[in-house]
Parts: structure tokens; sequence; C-alpha cells
């Protein structure tokens, strides 16, 4: 398979888990009441089980990221800004869902009713939550911002989809706004919802991009090369 191909998989895939993962994430403790340490262990495995799948699908999703820039980029390097900062955001997420997957779940499947910690483990859990928080919006604003490069980029060249470049135009700066506005909690139903969002161009985008054809320059991997190529054959 071509680039494309691969890229677009990726691309899909990675957002397929990320659904998923969405699907099957556990609630928060309803009124800090624990449940049996049989069912403490149960929830701590499928946290586990759910990030590490989240944790998976958003390095896909990072690699098919590379495929859609190579296609996009020109010497302009706005898509090349959009991976970059999507980089950094694929970051975010990473140690997000290790706070929330791994470091929250180890906790919490330590807290028994009884146990003269359990006080310190509820902080302990209530400072997992709280980091899970910070890089989650880091996440939300990074992959909106580079949806939006992305998408403009996909306008200005007219490459791919109009109508999916004006939904991430559109759509982005949405999220945005209303995450910063404190319309948007990101909690379970209101990440499931980022997800979905973005999903929905994510996936868009990878199908197209395994229908397109692929570029023909492989010395240059983000258009840096091709361009200045095609800059000096104009000039000559």
């Amino acid at each position: 398979m071509n680039d494309n191909r691969t890229g677009g998989a990726l691309l899909v895939a990675g957002c397929v888990a990320g659904l998923i993962t969405m699907s099957l994430h556990p609630v928060a403790l309803h009124d800090g009441v624990l449940p049996s340490p049989p069912a403490l262990a149960t929830l701590a495995l499928v946290d586990r089980a759910v990030h590490g799948m989240a944790l998976t699908g958003v390095v896909m999703v990072f690699l098919g990221g590379m495929a859609l820039t190579r296609q996009l980029a020109d010497q302009n390097r706005r898509a090349l800004a959009a991976l970059v900062v999507f980089g950094f955001a694929t970051v975010a997420i990473l140690i997000a869902g290790a706070m929330s997957g791994f470091v929250g779940a180890d906790i919490l499947s330590r807290m028994v009713e009884g146990d003269p910690k359990l006080e310190s483990r509820r902080m302990m859990l209530d400072y997992t939550f709280r980091i899970n928080q910070a890089f989650a919006a880091m996440y939300t604003v990074g992959t909106c911002v580079a949806i939006f490069l992305w998408s403009l980029e996909m306008v200005r060249a007219r490459r791919l989809s109009q109508p999916l470049a004006w939904y991430g135009l559109v759509v982005s700066p949405v999220i945005v706004l209303a995450l910063f506005s404190g319309n948007l909690p990101l909690n379970v139903h209101g990440m499931g919802l980022v997800v979905l969002a973005q999903s929905i161009w994510f996936i868009s985008a990878g199908c197209l991009l395994m229908r397109s054809v692929d570029v023909e320059d492989h010395r240059n991997t983000f258009g840096v090369a091709g361009g200045n190529e095609r800059l000096k054959a104009e000039a000559s």
C-alpha cells in the first residue's frame, strides 16, 4: 500500500479506537461510595484496558496525520505547523490517559473501606483527575488548532474535500469557545462529544486520503524540498 492508503487507514482505525474507548469509559464513583474490592479490581482493569486502547489509537492518528500533512504540505508550511501542534496535543493526551487510566486505576484498586490511608488515596485520586483535566484541555485545544490549519490548507490548495475543510473550520473554533466559556466540561460525556466531532473530520479525511493519489516526490516528506524545487522551476 502507498503512504496515503496506510495513513488514511491509520486515521480511521485510530479514531475507531477512540470512539470505542469513550463508549466503554468508566464513570466516576457515585456519591463517593466505594464498590466491593472485586468490583473495584474489575473497574481498574477496564480502566487500564480502555485507556491503553485510547493511547494506541492516538499514536495511530498521529502517524496518519503525518501522511495527511505530506499530502497537503507546501512551501507555506501551514500543514507542517498543524502536524507540530498535533504532536504536542498527542503528548498531552498521552499524559492525561496515563494519569487517568494507569495512575488513577492503581490508586482506585487500593481503596478499601476502613483503610487508614483511604482519605489520602481520595486526595491523590482527585489530584490525578485534575492533572488529567489540564492535559485533556491542552489536547482539545491543540487538536482543534491542528484541524483548523489542515482545513485551511485544504481550502487554499483545493485538495481532498471542501465540505470537510469547512466543517473543520467551523467545528474547531466552536469547540474551543465552548471549552473556554465553561460550557464544555471535559468529563466522560464532554470529552466524548469532542472525540466524536473530531473523529468525523479525521475519519472522513482518512477515507479521502485512501482514495487520493500519492504525492510523487518521495524524497520530500513534508513538501519543503518540493516547494523549493517548484520555485526554482518557475524562476527559470
